[in-house]
């Protein structure tokens, strides 16, 4: 038999270990690439399944056989543009509201009573990004809808030629991603409240006949220095920490009028457009996730190609 081994769990890379301010994460679209003219989408995570798949990758074991693999189905209603913002020297110098926005949107967001501007008479900007927001309300989940900032792509001149085409309309996730493409997941994952050292750091239980409690650590530090250091394991919250998954292959993006899926715990139906994304993904169902071209590709990664058949 091995031997077994826990190692300490929860990394010292994030501190403090606190709640994030935000659902959404703030993105450094700069470093990210795209070959489509939107470099984001927000999505809603329905829950996760198995699906059948043919593995068509070259070299693999299983080339050409039906497997089973486990996938996460995200919700994507559409997107609209809410503001544009103008950027020079790397700091915002302008930000356009976009006219016809939805009744909706104007209840439960406090809107500039007057105009903010006008998009042509704007000049001598070095960079354009767009706030989005989700029409959220064809999904049923909510009313309220989540915006996030999204960079663009291209040169200043085609990121305006786009945002012209876009503004009033719906974008749909096909227009941004395609089938087997790699993407990165930003978001919150599930919330587990004020923990203890054992569950949040992984320490192992003191002896039964220890004194002064089993579930704590056997020393907070020496003497000198005489204080406690961060990297102390103690109780605290855990989870609701905003964290990004790299890397997941896009399996099917389809609608759900065409191909539906129904009952899914926790979520209910699907009622717009969808995407199956291979392995899994941080937060509980209904959690809004922030969903990116990919920033760090791998060969391995990439090179995985699946024919999706069904959903178990």
């Amino acid at each position: 038999m091995g031997t077994r081994s826990s190692p300490r769990k929860g990394s010292l890379q994030f501190w403090p270990r606190k709640r994030a301010s935000k659902f959404l994460p703030r993105v450094n679209w700069d470093a990210i690439d795209s070959s489509k003219n939107l470099k984001g989408f927000i999505c809603y995570k329905a829950g996760m399944a198995s699906a059948y798949v043919k593995d068509n990758t070259s070299d693999s074991l299983t080339k050409g056989k039906r497997v089973s693999i486990p996938v996460t189905i995200l919700e994507c209603p559409p997107l609209k543009i809410f503001s544009v913002r103008f950027y020079k020297n790397k700091k915002v110098m302008k930000e356009v509201l976009a006219e016809n926005l939805d009744k909706e949107l104007k209840r439960k967001l406090k809107l500039p009573k007057k105009k903010t501007g006008n998009l042509d008479e704007i000049k001598d900007y070095e960079d354009v990004s767009v706030i989005t927001y989700s029409v959220v309300k064809k999904t049923g989940l909510k009313k309220i809808p989540d915006l996030a900032e999204i960079g663009l792509f291209g040169t200043p001149e085609e990121k305006m030629n786009f945002i012209r085409e876009k503004l009033g309309k719906e974008i749909s996730v096909a227009d941004v991603f395609e089938n087997s493409q790699l993407v990165d997941l930003r978001g919150l994952t599930k919330g587990h409240g004020f923990s203890g050292p054992v569950k949040r750091f992984g320490i192992k239980l003191k002896f039964h006949k220890s004194e002064k409690g089993r579930r704590r650590p056997g020393s907070l530090g020496p003497w000198h220095p005489a204080r406690v250091i961060f990297r102390v394991p103690m109780a605290g919250q855990l989870g609701m920490f905003s964290r990004v998954v790299y890397n997941n292959k896009i399996i099917e993006i389809a609608k759900s009028s065409e191909k539906p899926i129904t009952n899914l715990k926790n979520y209910g139906n699907i009622k717009t457009d969808y995407l199956v994304v291979k392995g899994s993904v941080q937060g509980p169902a209904k959690r809004q996730l922030l969903i990116t071209s990919s920033l760090r590709e791998t060969k391995k990664t990439k090179k995985k190609n699946y024919e999706f058949i069904e959903l178990r």
